[in-house]
């Protein structure tokens, strides 16, 4: 009915979360010059790095955030010349935590084929498969904001993913709008937040959702996200509905696209 929820016993060590966390929060905390380095530069095209964005949106408020966007997985696909070398820790908590990621995307996948009646590894093939199934890293950093009713860390959207996973630093902030009006999501100790993105819902023809939500900034406390976009490539597959979630009740809701 939401398609987002809290996952728990996904089987990645709170301990190695802990690494990720601790890794990404001390990259924010180094001096601007240092982050500056990693700048990306949208211009040219070069969407990977660190970037900031303190713009007006749509609805006249400002997007109060900084981010470090970059791919994780498959591992031969990195760039890891633009991966922050400070901290130290900062490759190996993330490329393992994407490597047991990916594992969990496969089994979300495989329960989300079940439950259209598909064999398992049905939802996974249709967006690349282990060789082409792509992992983007996006580390959201909100500061605290003096007037949060003036700014939004992120505007309303839906991911455009097939499923995104966020971790946070326990500071809520998370919005989703259901029935018609903006729900705030609880922090659950140790779990990872899940979404069902518009790629899914795509093949899913509508039977899965992908919900409209919302970061939202805080006077008194810094927040911090880490989300993790599962895509398949821009332009090898044509996604529809798949001819099983079709019907003469249900023709397809959706027209053809690639994901670019």
């Amino acid at each position: 009915e939401w398609g987002v929820m809290h996952l728990v016993n996904h089987g990645i060590p709170d301990e190695l979360i802990e690494r990720v966390k601790k890794a990404g929060e001390t990259f924010f905390d180094l001096p601007i010059e240092e982050k500056e380095k990693y700048a990306n530069d949208q211009a040219t095209g070069k969407i990977q790095g660190y970037g900031s964005k303190l713009a007006n949106n749509a609805c006249g408020q400002l997007e109060w955030e900084d981010y470090f966007f970059h791919l994780v997985y498959p591992e031969d696909r990195r760039d890891l010349s633009i991966w922050p070398k400070t901290p130290t820790d900062y490759k190996e908590a993330t490329s393992e935590y994407a490597r047991q990621l990916r594992g969990l995307a496969t089994t979300i996948l495989s329960a989300l084929s079940l439950g259209l009646g598909l064999e398992e590894g049905r939802l996974e093939k249709e967006v690349g498969g282990m060789e082409e199934f792509l992992l983007q890293l996006k580390i959201n950093y909100y500061p605290r904001c003096p007037q949060p009713e003036l700014a939004l860390g992120v505007e309303a959207h839906t991911d455009v993913s097939a499923l995104t996973f966020i971790l946070h630093n326990m500071v809520p902030g998370l919005q989703l709008f259901y029935e018609g009006k903006w729900v705030t999501a609880k922090c659950v100790p140790n779990s990872i937040i899940m979404h069902i993105g518009d790629t899914i819902e795509i093949l899913s023809n509508g039977k899965y959702k992908s919900i409209l939500h919302r970061g939202l900034v805080n006077k008194e406390k810094v927040r911090i996200s880490w989300a993790v976009f599962c895509e398949p490539p821009k332009e090898k597959i044509i996604l529809q509905p798949l001819p099983e979630t079709v019907s003469e009740e249900e023709p397809p809701r959706y027209p053809p696209r690639t994901f670019a």
